[in-house]
Order: structure tokens, then C-alpha cells, then sequence
């Protein structure tokens, strides 16, 4: 809730207790990013779509955002045993009982795990969202953090590029331009993995 401005408050026009709703365009500073659901549409319908990291906050939502594109299959990939069952009894309950989705528990950075489930599932389009994101857990943990950020997406883009997957996306943040700190330096590591094996 927002307060009303101090000149509000000591001219009388307004009291402490006159709380607005804030209005997230207002947090932004920017202007709202509107999509294209048309091109969206174009790109994720009756494709096989493949989430790395799908148990995780981001990979959750992205499951669950690219269900509304009628995608014919989803192959989820976490190595949290508990974080893959609740993202795949969310989409049973919210989504379609019945839709076909298939949900794989392994490593991200194991490219025979990775190759096998590109080449079994036929995947068209993968989600990279497979990463340690807390910034002060990779702090603690550099080496677990730089193996599993960025060789999980030297795997993803080699099994994809042997694959022919018709696109690869990573999931990157805002850490990683300038980074000033490990997990940062790793996303931005992955950025120029992806970008050096684009062409």
C-alpha cells in the first residue's frame, strides 16, 4: 500500500490512514511489455517442449504459462524428486487430467540423461531453466554452483544441436550483466555458451 506524500500529509489534505493500492506498472519505470500470445501461439502449438529445472520457481511457471498454448507434449526434467512430483500433481489438478506429459528425474548436467530423453521424445523446443539461483548459497558453494549452471547448459546445447532441436532457449537473469558475484559470473558464462555455439 502506498502512504500519501509528506506535503500531502503536513498541508492536512490528506491522513496517515489514506492508503492507495500501488499498481506494479508504477514499480516497473518502464513501459508493460505486452506479447504477442499470436506468435507465441505459432511457436509452442503441438510442439514437444522440454523444461530443465521444471520443478523450480521459474521452471514451474514456465510449465505451466506454456500449457496455455496447447503444446502436444511436455517432458519435465528436474533432479528434485519432490519438486518434479508437485509441479506434475499441480498440472493433473489445474490442467488437463489426461494431458501427456512426461516427467524424467535426473541431472542436468549428465549428457547421456540429457541425449537420450532428446532423442526418445522427439523434442522440438527446450526451456533451459535447470540453475542454482540463490545468490548466497553459490556464494557458499562456487564449485557446485559454476558445474551445475554452466556445464548443465554446455550439455543442454550440445544434446540439442545433435539433436536438431528446432530452438534452444536459456533462462538467464539480470545477475549476469556485470556480474559482481558467482552465481552472476556463472549465468553470464552459460550467456556466452549459448551465444558461441548459436552460429
Amino acid at each position: 500500500m502506498q502512504i500519501p506524500s509528506l506535503d500531502d500529509l503536513s498541508s492536512g489534505k490528506a491522513n496517515y490512514d489514506q492508503l492507495k493500492p500501488i499498481c506494479i506498472e508504477e514499480l516497473l519505470r518502464r513501459e508493460t511489455a505486452v506479447h504477442d500470445k499470436e506468435l507465441i501461439s505459432d511457436f509452442l502449438k503441438q510442439k514437444v517442449v522440454c523444461i530443465t529445472g521444471a520443478g523450480g520457481s521459474i521452471g514451474s511457471e514456465l510449465c505451466k504459462q506454456i500449457l496455455n498454448f496447447a503444446p502436444e507434449k511436455l517432458v519435465l526434467i528436474d533432479n528434485s524428486e519432490a519438486n518434479l512430483y508437485q509441479i506434475g500433481i499441480e498440472i493433473e489438478k489445474n490442467y488437463n487430467p489426461d494431458f501427456p506429459m512426461v516427467l524424467k528425474l535426473g541431472d542436468s548436467t549428465n549428457s547421456k540423461f540429457i541425449d537420450s530423453i532428446f532423442k526418445e521424445y522427439k523434442i522440438d523446443i527446450v526451456f533451459h531453466a535447470a540453475a542454482y539461483k540463490h545468490v548466497p548459497i553459490v556464494e557458499d558453494n562456487p564449485i557446485s554452483g559454476v558445474f551445475n549452471n554452466v556445464f548443465s547448459t554446455l550439455t543442454v546445447c550440445e544434446a540439442s544441436l545433435k539433436n536438431n532441436l528446432k530452438k534452444m532457449i536459456l533462462i538467464s537473469t539480470d545477475k549476469a550483466v556485470r556480474p559482481t558475484n558467482i552465481m552472476g559470473a556463472t549465468k553470464r558464462f552459460a550467456e556466452l555458451i549459448v551465444q558461441s555455439l548459436s552460429s
